[in-house]
Formats: C-alpha cells, structure tokens, sequence
C-alpha cells in the first residue's frame, strides 16, 4: 500500500497556513463579500486562503493537478488536491465559528479518483481531524498529539443521533417525507451543518448524517476521515466515496436504512 504520511504532513502545512489567513479576517467588520453566478457568497478569505494553498502546491508538488472551489482545476494527472478554503462560508461571514478548511488529495483508481488523504481544520473551533488511507483517521492539535477516532456501535435507529445542514434541499428533491419519518424513528436530531456532522459521526458523537446536494470539495476530505474511522460514506445513489452530488455519512450499521429512509424505500 502506498505511504501517504508525506502529503499527510504536507496538508497540516497548508491548512496551518490557511487558519492564520481566514482567522486573520474572522468578524472583521471590514471583510469584503461577493455574491457569485451560483448565488452563493465568497468572502475574500476564500480567496486569500485556496491562492496561499495554490502557491504552497505549485511549490512542494508541480507535478500534482489542483481543484479549488474559487479557482477551478489546474493541470492533469494522476494526483489532484481538492480544496475548499472555508467551508461554512455564511457561517464565518456572521461571526459564526463552524467554519474550516477542507483539503484532500485524490488519486485517480478504480471507479475514478479516489481521497487517500484528508484533513479538515476547524480554528475558531480550536479543532483539526485528519486521516489518510490505511493510517486511521485522528483528530488533535498536531500529528504527534492526536486522538484516533472510531464511529459509534448503535445499531437501531431509536437510539441513534441525526445531523442535517436544513430542510429546503430534502424537500425540492422530493425527499422531505421519508427525510422527516426519519427524523421521527431516531432518538435525537440536530442541525449542525457543513462538515461538523461528518467528523463527529466519525468521532462517534453521531451515528448518521445526509445532505442532499454538495460539491467534490465539500466531500473529499470528510469523506475519507468517516471512512478511516471505520465508517460508511456514500452519495444518497450508495455509491461509495463523494463522486455523487450529495452525502449520506454512518457509522455503517445504520446506513441500508438511512438510505431508504432517504430515498423513500423504507
């Protein structure tokens, strides 16, 4: 199996770099924000934070292509970085911390690329998770102070715990009635949003979490962290890994029934 610990280390590097640039401009009441084509807002610390990431890439691996959320995909091959600079960018322009910088490396594989690695940092949470294929995934303030995380054991939906971002997308999917009998069978549910759900499904705090419409680079790195913490992570299709449009997370012995909850099978 290949060793991924160099570009492990690689990635803490750049997301160090990222979390003083985006804690920089947190809640400065000068921080310019646009609207883009899509509709969504990006604030000048996306920027500032995917071209520090950039440079670092172009710098430390020429030969690796880059896919940024503000910039696009630079240059080909095997290897390509999957960045999100703040993911959670309404929450950081409303002074709200869960926000992070999401960076994953894929390689391309059986089924297309693939994450091998993933670390998703969290500063004004004081918190970093990270994992890297067959290594585990962990969670701490540096590689060598680190917690390895583990998915939960509950097995029936009554005393499982459900994370969702919101309810519009379920319901313009037409998903909303068996998303809201979901909601009804499991023991708690809670809105955290973005990537918080994912890392504590994969910290074993939640069993199980969904959204209904998200982009490579908000699944790349959250993906392969639930997985190397023993988990599941599908699209709401159950095809493995975050190629599908949308996110269905568990710690695997609840996920047939999470997704036919969510796909009206149930």
């Amino acid at each position: 199996m290949p060793d991924y610990l160099d570009d492990l280390r690689l990635a803490h590097v750049l997301a160090d770099a990222a979390d003083a640039a985006t804690m920089a401009r947190f809640k400065a009441l000068d921080l310019k924000v646009e609207t883009k084509p899509d509709m969504t807002p990006v604030s000048e610390a996306d920027r500032v934070a995917e071209e520090l990431i950039r440079g670092q890439l172009q710098r430390a691996r020429p030969r690796d292509a880059i896919h940024g959320e503000e910039y696009g995909v630079e240059g080909t091959g095997p290897r390509r970085w999957v960045i999100d600079p703040i993911d959670g960018t309404k929450n950081y322009i409303r002074g709200v911390p869960v926000w992070a910088t999401l960076i994953s490396l894929m390689e391309a594989g059986e089924g297309g690329f693939q994450p091998v690695v993933g670390v998703v940092s969290a500063p004004a949470l004081g918190r970093r998770w990270w994992a890297a294929q067959g290594y585990g995934a962990f969670s701490g303030r540096s590689l060598s102070a680190a917690t390895r995380l583990h998915v939960s054991r509950v097995s029936k939906l009554a005393d499982a715990s459900f994370a969702y971002s919101s309810l519009s997308g379920w319901e313009e999917q037409g998903r909303l009635d068996g998303f809201l009998d979901l909601t009804r069978e499991v023991w708690r549910t809670r809105a955290y949003g973005d990537f918080w759900p994912y890392m504590m499904v994969a910290e074993g705090a939640v069993d199980l979490c969904a959204e209904p419409e998200l982009s490579l680079w908000d699944m790349a790195a959250t993906a392969i962290v639930v997985t190397e913490a023993g988990g599941t992570f599908t699209g709401l299709d159950g095809r493995p890994g975050p190629h599908s449009g949308n996110a269905a997370a568990s710690n695997g012995l609840l996920h047939d029934e999470l997704l036919s909850y969510l796909n009206g099978r149930y």
